[in-house]
């Protein structure tokens, strides 16, 4: 993990996506996590480029939907509750070959859901070194109470006689 000023939650949550999974494969790193705002840095490189030399499309989208995620994570209360990314849309706006890219999650507001829980809406984007705007968009991530997902496994189980 690279150098940090993060403590606490934030360093934890940080800690735990930089190490390992998808995070840890692009060099993902975050530099801010905060219950409204979280940003990270993803270097471009080769492992992230798409057939014609170019940062891939998909390779931003991960970026932009581990930061939703993380503040999905640090927005809610993980001993009772569970955040799910549900729903992403993100236009791509440019590329780039070097460098890095910026990615960046803004809580922009959160709404009951109709059956268990809440939504947290995420107005995300992705900046070059230069701050231009590579990619942007929204990221919805659902928080459910664990109690209700454990209801709903007990019921799948007893439908399938298990």
């Amino acid at each position: 993990m690279a150098e940090t000023e993060l403590t606490g939650t934030a360093l934890e949550i940080a800690q735990k996506r930089e190490t390992r999974g998808l995070n840890h494969t692009l060099g993902v790193h975050f530099t801010k996590v905060e219950p409204d705002l979280v940003e990270a840095v993803m270097p471009i490189t080769p492992a992230v480029y798409q057939p014609f030399g170019l940062l891939h499309g998909g390779a931003t989208i991960a970026l932009l939907e581990s930061v939703a995620s993380a503040g999905g994570e640090v927005a809610c209360d993980l001993e009772v509750e569970q955040p799910l990314g549900v729903h992403c849309d993100i236009r791509h706006k440019k590329s780039g070959r070097t460098g890095s890219v910026r990615g960046v999650a803004r809580l922009a507001g959160r709404r009951p859901s109709s059956r268990a829980g809440y939504y947290l809406d995420w107005d995300v984007a992705a900046y070059d070194d230069e701050g231009d705007v590579i990619s942007e968009g929204t990221f919805v991530v659902k928080v459910v109470p664990k109690a209700y997902l454990a209801e709903k496994e007990a019921a799948r189980k007893a439908a399938k006689g298990e």
